[in-house]
């Protein structure tokens, strides 16, 4: 019993040691932490206080250097991301960061601890800032997820850089008439909301504009040529303003309007020019043909309007579609015109009736038969005997120069005459031939013209 006692003791010493070790290292671990814990809260405490002491007798209702100069304000900006652009609503969209610097005396703080501070959202509050308003916009939104995205940094020697990120829908008043072969430049205009040229000075920094990779922009019809930025005075009742200007250079794409209405029209037209080649009898199918073309461009010209806003004016689109309908109706009213002439082109004879009353049978035998005229012809009525005749009043409008009075001659019995000096024969039923060279020729004329004068002039 005594070496199991003995045993017992020695395990129960091992054991109260092992104990007394890991409570002396975690002990020394514990001290460590607050070591390095304490010395954050050390610099907290005094950054804390020169806050507080920066602000106690702040008044962030007056700007710096009030009654002593201008305050000068430098921006830069960071253009995120652009589009979509509305041709309809005459706006579009862009996401900034926008950032502002100047110089508050009033805040320059002595310390060997740091140069700048960094803070966040709750300081901006506290201080003054630029009053900077964006001029053309309709709305703009800050971003709040997942905290304000606002930075404010403070400098020893006073100056502080204020940054946020906007998205801002911006009008930009489209040029529609080289739709849609246009070019716009679109702006972003920001000034001072209060304070006139005397008391704020806005002005950019070197390379203040700069633009993310455009792979991720919205611009879905538009290419981004570039970017430049401005500075004028505005004079208004209130003061003279610095108004601060970007332009967004944008180069309208062709290829959607090219597949949407472009080709489709071509096609249109070229669809009219088939009745030229279907015989002039064949009425139902040319006439099927040229109305069903005729609607076709009615609906194109509708959906092209769908993607611009009710202007006023012609646009390029406008003028294309609108020749394209004139050609599809210049067609239709080609097999019109051939219809009407090749069924009138005979000269009109009326017929008139005659009757004498009751004479004999053989007198009508003595009838001369050197009369040219056609005979006449016995009818019995009540009876007697009556003979009718009828005689052919042939009435050649042509001949006679009623309808041969302009200076294109269509009937091929006008074609001798004194009348006829001066004048241009047109074989009416060689219409469909003159057309088939006609239409096409000036369709071609057209599409060279309009698109060397809106995309090389």
């Amino acid at each position: 019993m005594s070496a199991k006692l003995l045993v017992v003791c020695f395990l129960l010493s091992v054991f109260q040691a092992c104990s007394r070790k890991v409570e002396e290292d975690d002990f020394e671990d514990f001290t460590t932490n607050q070591k390095w814990v304490m010395s954050p809260k050390t610099h907290d405490t005094d950054v804390t206080l020169l806050l507080n002491k920066l602000l106690r007798e702040y008044d962030k209702k007056l700007r710096p250097d009030i009654g002593m100069k201008p305050t000068v304000i430098d921006v830069d900006i960071y253009v995120n991301s652009i589009g979509p652009v509305s041709s309809i609503n005459m706006e579009y969209q862009i996401d900034i960061f926008f950032a502002q610097t100047w110089t508050d005396s009033r805040l320059r703080f002595n310390s060997t601890m740091k140069k700048s501070l960094t803070l966040n959202s709750n300081m901006v509050g506290l201080i003054w800032i630029p009053d900077t308003i964006f001029r053309n916009s309709k709305t703009a939104e800050a971003h709040w997820i997942t905290t304000p995205n606002q930075l404010l940094r403070i400098w020893n020697d006073g100056k502080i850089l204020y940054t946020l990120r906007l998205t801002i829908n911006a009008e930009c008043q489209l040029q529609l008439h080289n739709f849609p072969m246009d070019k716009h430049s679109c702006p972003l205009i920001f000034s001072s909301y209060g304070y006139p040229q005397e008391e704020m000075i806005y002005r950019w920094r070197k390379n203040s504009v700069e633009a993310a990779d455009q792979k991720s922009w919205r611009l879905y019809q538009f290419d981004f040529m570039g970017l430049r930025n401005t500075s004028h005075i505005v004079q208004t009742s209130a003061g003279d303003y610095i108004v601060m200007t970007i332009y967004f250079d944008l180069s309208r794409r062709m290829g959607y309007f090219t597949i949407q209405t472009y080709i489709p029209c071509i096609l249109t037209v070229v669809l009219s020019w088939v009745s030229f080649w279907i015989k002039k009898d064949a009425t139902p199918a040319r006439t099927a043909l040229g109305i069903t073309t005729v609607l076709t461009m009615t609906t194109l010209s509708t959906i092209a309007r769908n993607s611009l806003p009710r202007v006023s004016y012609v646009t390029a689109m406008d003028l294309f579609v609108t020749v394209c309908f004139l050609f599809v109706f210049a067609a239709l009213m080609e097999y019109a015109t051939l219809n009407y002439y090749s069924s009138c082109r005979k000269p009109h004879c009326t017929k008139k009736k005659k009757s004498l009353p009751d004479v004999s049978f053989g007198h009508m035998m003595n009838y001369s038969v050197l009369e040219m005229r056609p005979p006449p012809t016995v009818i019995a009525l009540n009876n007697a005997m009556y003979w009718q005749e009828f005689e052919d009043n042939c009435i050649y409008e042509c001949l006679d120069g009623k309808d041969c009075q302009s200076f294109f001659c269509c009937y091929e019995e006008c074609k001798s005459g004194s009348w006829r000096k001066g004048r241009i024969h047109i074989d009416i039923l060689e219409l469909d031939s003159y057309s088939r060279v006609f239409f096409p020729t000036s369709f071609l004329l057209f599409n060279l013209v309009y698109w060397v004068g809106y995309l090389y002039l």
